[in-house]
This record gives structure tokens, sequence and C-alpha cells, in this order.
């Protein structure tokens, strides 16, 4: 294992300290875990049984840490989607240096494109879902507030591509801010024969520089309900979501005898020899 730097595409990476992207002068710190990551881990670190032997899939990877996390908690194969070359980099670089890059891959990409024709036992995301009218925030990328004065503007595309990529019997665990819809989450994924339900709720502080671009009409709806001021400070709760198929087994499930072997099946890409 390398231990100087090292360089991945036009990323160099090394530690400690912050590296920048050349190309925009950017710091990896920008890609540091959130309050949002950290309650993600909480809720998965305690649903080891749902990742045991699982074939894993982030959109979004960030860091990489989540996937670190579950390959820590015995997830069998783990694969990284982000539309951020530097945090492919970073993702690489981490499952490489915790031993566990054998069993790691990580594409750019935009959402499920990546893994089209492909499925995976467990799924899990923590995309960008603020509702924001001014996309920059001073130390993250661009890319980290694009979710659109709504708050889903990369949400309900995840939410629609979901059951053509979760495999029979897995589970989603996704991060979803009360303030942009809970209940609309919750009629999209019943459309689709899934259900939606709450495993953990926290509160995460919305900080100034947050707080003064988020859109006015759902800052006025929802204060005193999702969000909470105390004084000059203001939090928002912040829920883990579990998603599952709520329709009953399939008969090509019944026939595969297990819920992992028929994701496994479907891990691969469509045309690759079985």
């Amino acid at each position: 294992m390398q231990c100087g730097p090292q360089e991945l595409g036009s990323v160099v990476l090394s530690r400690p300290g912050p590296t920048l992207d050349n190309r925009a002068g950017v710091p990896l710190a920008a890609l540091r875990p959130s309050e949002y990551t950290a309650a993600l881990i909480q809720a998965l670190r305690a649903r080891r049984t749902v990742v045991r032997d699982a074939y894993v899939l982030e959109i979004g990877s960030g860091s990489g840490v989540v996937l670190a996390a579950l390959a820590d908690l015995g997830a069998a194969s783990l694969c990284g989607i982000d539309i951020e070359e530097d945090a492919v980099a970073s993702g690489t670089l981490l499952l490489d240096e915790l031993g566990h890059g054998e069993r790691a891959e990580f594409h750019q990409g935009d959402m499920w494109r990546p893994v089209a024709g492909r499925r995976f036992d467990l799924i899990v995301a923590n995309l960008p879902h603020s509702a924001l009218v001014d996309a920059h925030v001073p130390g993250r990328r661009a890319t980290w507030s694009e979710a659109g004065a709504d708050g889903r503007r990369l949400l309900d595309p995840f939410l629609e591509g979901l059951g053509r990529h979760l495999a029979p019997g897995g589970r989603a665990y996704i991060t979803h801010n009360g303030f942009v819809g809970l209940d609309r989450s919750r009629r999209m994924l019943a459309r689709a024969g899934f259900t939606l339900e709450v495993v953990l709720t926290t509160l995460v502080n919305l900080h100034d520089e947050k707080l003064a671009r988020m859109t006015p009409g759902v800052l006025a709806a929802e204060e005193g309900r999702t969000i909470h001021r105390h004084g000059p400070y203001a939090f928002a709760e912040l829920h883990i979501a579990e998603i599952a198929a709520s329709a009953a087994p399939s008969r090509q499930l019944r026939r595969s005898g297990s819920p992992r072997r028929a994701a496994r099946d479907r891990s691969r890409p469509v045309d690759a020899p079985s």
C-alpha cells in the first residue's frame, strides 16, 4: 500500500491535510461527512442482518465513508456512484486503504445510469435535498446544493428509479429532510408498490449560510412544524427512511429460494455472462 500521495485521474490525494482539485481549487474537505451521513450510518449499524452478505449500491457516494461502514458490517459487494470525479477518487482511495478495494467499484455518472440493468439487495442514498433558492453554499461544491427550490430535483428521480434496481426482498435507506414532504415521498412510493417507514428521526443544525438560502415559502410553511427555532438557532427534522416492496414475493423469487441469490443474479449487467 502506498504511503505517499496518490494520483487518481486528475486529482492528487494525500493525508494529512486538505488536497485541492487542481481544476476548481476546491479542497477535498468539501466532501466531508455531515450530520446526515452520521445518522444514515447509525441506522444501518442497527440493521446488521440487512447489511450482512448484501450486494450494496450507494447513489451519491461522496467520501465513500458510508460504503466503508457497510463493508465493516459485512456487505458482500460495494458499488458507489457519484457525479463528482474526485468523489469517485476519494471513495476508491478510502476503500483501498481499509482493505475493501477488491469488493468495491465506483462509477462517475448521473444517478442510475452507470448501473442500468442491475439490481441490488441494499441501496442507500444521502442525496442533496435542501430547498434552496441559492445553490452556492460556502465550503461545499455546487452539486451539494442542486436540489432545487423544493428540494426534490434529485430525490424524485431517485424514488422513481428505485423499482428498477432494488432486488426482490431488498431494502433502501435514505436521508429525508422533513421539510421537503415525507408524505409526498410516501405517496410516490405507494404508487410503485413500495412502503416507506421512518426508522430514525433526529434534529440537524440549519447553519446561517444554509438558512439564508432556503426557499422562503418552504421556510414559512415549515417553521414550527419540521423546522424549530430557539433564539438565533434553527434546527430541522431529519428522517432516515426505510423503503421496501409492499407486494408479495414474485414467482421468480420463490423459484430462486433466496432474495440474496435473486439479487446477485441481477447485480451483473444484463448482457454479462451468468
